[in-house]
Formats: C-alpha cells, structure tokens, sequence
C-alpha cells in the first residue's frame, strides 16, 4: 500500500502595485523534504498581464521567474542559494519580500503521488 507523503506549497504571485496588496497568481511551488523534492512552474498570462505591466517589466518579471526555476532545479548558474539542500532553497523561494514578486505562506498537505498533486494545484490555482 502506497503512503501518503507531507507536502508543502506556496504560490507565486506577482503585484502590479506592491502598496495595494493586490496579486496575480502565476507559478508555484512544491515541496517535500522527506522525499527529497521540489518542483516549480510559472505561467505568465502576458494577455492579462499587459495591462498592468508595460512589455519591458513583464520580460523583467519572466526573467526573475526563471531564477525561482533555476534555484529550485539546483542550477550552479544561478549562484549560491541553488546549492542550498531542497528544504533551504525551498524556504528562502517562498521568503517574505516586498517587492513585485512574491509567494504565499506555505501550505501543507498530504499525497501519494508528488507529481500529480502538484499539477492538480497549478491547475486549480494558477491557470
């Protein structure tokens, strides 16, 4: 019998108006320390998007989204914290941050099956 498995997530956003508090969700964020797993995805809905950004920001956007892909695959491109173990690069991702990026609190959960839950939760809180 397969055994659930304790995950924890957070959702990434992005702030057209950091001092409004209002947000876009557009990745997330998947993570289990005991399996040793992290999984990250961003979608950008440059549709919706260029209304609040102009074409410029939302290549800075895209840019700096890629780095939260980078850090959480462990890339030696990407600097010091990608070589953080998983539960370390997970938490500095999902740090509290003041600026047009940021992430949710963590939320946990259970799962027998890392993989689908996480494309269950980007379906259900980011497309």
């Amino acid at each position: 019998m397969q055994e659930f498995k304790l995950y924890e997530y957070a959702v990434i956003r992005v702030l057209p108006k950091v001092e409004r508090e209002e947000f876009l969700n557009v990745g997330l964020i998947l993570f289990s320390k005991k399996e040793n797993y992290i999984k990250t995805r961003y979608f950008l809905n440059k549709e919706k998007l260029k209304h609040f950004f102009s074409q410029e920001v939302l290549e800075d956007l895209e840019c700096h989204l890629k780095s939260f892909i980078n850090i959480a695959n462990g890339e030696k491109s990407s600097g010091n914290i990608s070589q953080l173990e998983i539960p370390e690069r997970f938490r500095w991702l999902n740090a509290v941050r003041s600026s047009c990026i940021q992430t949710s609190r963590p939320h946990a959960g259970l799962s027998k099956d890392l993989d689908k839950t996480f494309e269950r939760l980007f379906e259900e809180l980011v497309n």
